[in-house]
């Protein structure tokens, strides 16, 4: 090899180790920015998915002390919407409740990226992984959507456990408010939908 290229190539060389060690000195600076502000975003998600819950569950309890389980029935069907929309609001973020075993198919059919998820919940929680902490967030498209398995609470057994044990009274409710109604058949801590979130980016 000539003296020219032998320069050429030590140019080369130099100009290379330059710029790897500019890009040691930078990336660090650059990249936590990013896992910070997906950090951010994933915790606001999950803030705004669990403010919900329990809300519904305290309008629920009221309802049912105040009046009857069958009369608390509207207070899923209709408040839990508006308090959503309320949320929404306030926040910015689409919220709603969606399931496998749909109730109310005007509002809780899940999109393909819901059902997804919401059958990866049921294989983790038949492994054993606690519903409480099941959660999935992540950017699809514009959007940052967050799911959050909703698990099956006591209360919610008046009218979504097995069949044989709803009352007269709920089984007629159900099927004034929800003629194609799926959603029974539920035992305590199983998956019952998630709570969903999305936000444009």
């Amino acid at each position: 090899m000539n003296a020219e290229l032998i320069l050429a190539f030590s140019g080369i060389d130099r100009r290379a180790k330059s710029l790897f060690a500019v890009a040691a000195v930078v990336v660090p600076f650059v990249a936590p920015p990013a896992f910070a502000n997906d950090d951010a975003i994933l915790a606001e998600a999950r803030k705004v998915a669990t403010t919900l819950p329990p809300k519904l569950i305290v309008a629920l309890q009221d309802e049912i002390k105040k009046s009857s389980a069958e009369a608390a029935i509207p207070v899923c069907k209709d408040m839990a919407p508006k308090m959503a929309g309320e949320i929404s609001q306030q926040t910015g973020w689409k919220i709603k409740r969606v399931s496998l075993k749909v109730r109310n198919e005007a509002r809780a059919i899940p999109d393909a990226w819901e059902k997804a998820a919401l059958e990866d919940f049921d294989k983790r929680a038949a492994a054993g992984e606690p519903p409480m902490k099941l959660e999935k967030g992540e950017k699809v498209g514009d959007e940052y959507r967050y799911v959050k398995a909703l698990p099956v609470q006591p209360l919610c057994l008046s009218c979504h456990g097995p069949s044989e044990t709803l009352s007269p009274g709920i089984k007629a409710a159900l099927g004034q408010h929800y003629p194609n109604d799926r959603a029974t058949g539920y035992s305590e801590g199983q998956i019952r939908g998630v709570i969903s979130v999305r936000k444009k980016l």
